[in-house]
C-alpha cells in the first residue's frame, strides 16, 4: 500500500474519580491523519498541517506529536531507511481537555503501522503513541492515548510499565461534552494541583474509584452516579472554568448520573444513560455557558469501542 487515511477520536480522561488512570473515547470529534510512503528520502516528513486557526504546530518531527510518534515507531521497526509523509489535519479544538494531541499521535502511529503491513498489535503500539504525546506536556501518561487508540474505558495500573486495561462498557452509557471557548493548557491546569492531599480526602477517592469500577462490572448505572464524586482534582481545578459549579449543577438537575471536568479542561463531560438525556444535559450545561457569554460546542456520543479507524487505503 502507498497510502493510510485514519481518524482518531477525543477521549475524556480521568472520568473525575481517576486523575491520570481512567479515560474513554467519544465518536466526534477527532483529528484525520494520512501516511504516505515516498522513495526519495529516508525517515519521517510532516508535509501538512491545516485546521489549526491562528495556532501553529511544529513542522518539525521530533517536536511535534504526531511526527516524533512516527519516528520511534519506525525506529523500533528498523525501517528507518523508509520515507513516511504525515499529514495532520486538526478536527478538534487545541487546549479543550479532549485529547488533541493524543489524538495526532495515536493516528499517526496506527496509520504508519498500517502503512507498514500492520507488523504490531494496537496493544503494541501504545509505547510509541505515549512518546509522541509525552512531547506536549512533557508528561509520560497514557489516560488519553489510550482510549483513543484502542477505545472503550480503559484503566492505566501504571503508565510506567504502560499496564492497561479495559474495561466493561455499560450498553445505555451516554455522554454529553460541552467545550467551552476557553483555553486551559495541560501545564497550567496541572500547575494549579498540590502536591500533597490530606488521608481523609484521599480515603473518599479510593472508595469512589473503587465504586465506579464495580458499577461498571456490575451494569448498576446508579452506583456509577453516586461514584462520580471527584474529592481531589475538581475542587483545584473548577475556579479556571467559569461557571462551573452552575454547569454541573445543571447537568445533574437534567438527569446527569455524573458531570466532572474532562482531563485539565475546560471541556466539561456528563455521563447519562441514554442519549435522550445526554442531549438535555449537554443543553443544559451550554445554557449556562451561553449566561456568562461564553460559546460552547456540543458533542453527544456513547462511548467509542473502536479507536482509532482505518478511513482509507490506497495502493
Amino acid at each position: 500500500m502507498r497510502e493510510v487515511r485514519v481518524f482518531a477520536p477525543a477521549t475524556v480522561a480521568n472520568v473525575a474519580v481517576g486523575f491520570d488512570i481512567l479515560g474513554f473515547a467519544i465518536n466526534r470529534p477527532g483529528d484525520e491523519i494520512v501516511a504516505r510512503l515516498n522513495d526519495s528520502f529516508s525517515g519521517v516528513r510532516i508535509v501538512a498541517i491545516t485546521g489549526t486557526g491562528d495556532k501553529v504546530l511544529p513542522m518539525e518531527v521530533e517536536k511535534n506529536t504526531a511526527g516524533m510518534a512516527a519516528l520511534r515507531l519506525l525506529q523500533h521497526l528498523g525501517q528507518e531507511d523508509r520515507g513516511i509523509e504525515l499529514e495532520i489535519h486538526k478536527k478538534m479544538p487545541f487546549g479543550s481537555g479532549l485529547g488533541s494531541s493524543a489524538a495526532s499521535a495515536a493516528g499517526a502511529t496506527v496509520a504508519v503501522n498500517e502503512l507498514l503491513g500492520a507488523p504490531l498489535t494496537r496493544e503494541s503500539l501504545l509505547y510509541f503513541t505515549v512518546l509522541g504525546e509525552e512531547v506536549a506536556d512533557g508528561s509520560f501518561h497514557a489516560d488519553n492515548v489510550a482510549p483513543c487508540l484502542v477505545g472503550g474505558i480503559t484503566l492505566i495500573r501504571s503508565s510506567d510499565s504502560l499496564d492497561v486495561h479495559h474495561l466493561p462498557v455499560p450498553a445505555n452509557l451516554h455522554v454529553a461534552v460541552v467545550h467551552p471557548e476557553i483555553e486551559i493548557l495541560t501545564r497550567d491546569a496541572r500547575a494549579v494541583l498540590s502536591d500533597t492531599v490530606p488521608l481523609k480526602t484521599a480515603i473518599q477517592q479510593m472508595g469512589s474509584l473503587a465504586s465506579f469500577i464495580t458499577a461498571l462490572y456490575t451494569n448498576d448505572l446508579p452506583l456509577l452516579g453516586r461514584s462520580l464524586k471527584d474529592h481531589i482534582i475538581e475542587p483545584q481545578r473548577k475556579k479556571l472554568i467559569t461557571g462551573f459549579d452552575q454547569v454541573q449543577a445543571a447537568a445533574l438537575q437534567r438527569g446527569a448520573l455524573g458531570c466532572s471536568i474532562s482531563g485539565a479542561g475546560p471541556s466539561v463531560f456528563a455521563l447519562c444513560d441514554s442519549g435522550y438525556l445526554a442531549q438535555a444535559a449537554g443543553q443544559a450545561m451550554q445554557s449556562v455557558f451561553q449566561d456568562y457569554d461564553i460559546e460552547s460546542q456540543l458533542y453527544v456520543s456513547p462511548i467509542n469501542q473502536r479507536g482509532v479507524e482505518v478511513l482509507e487505503i490506497v495502493e
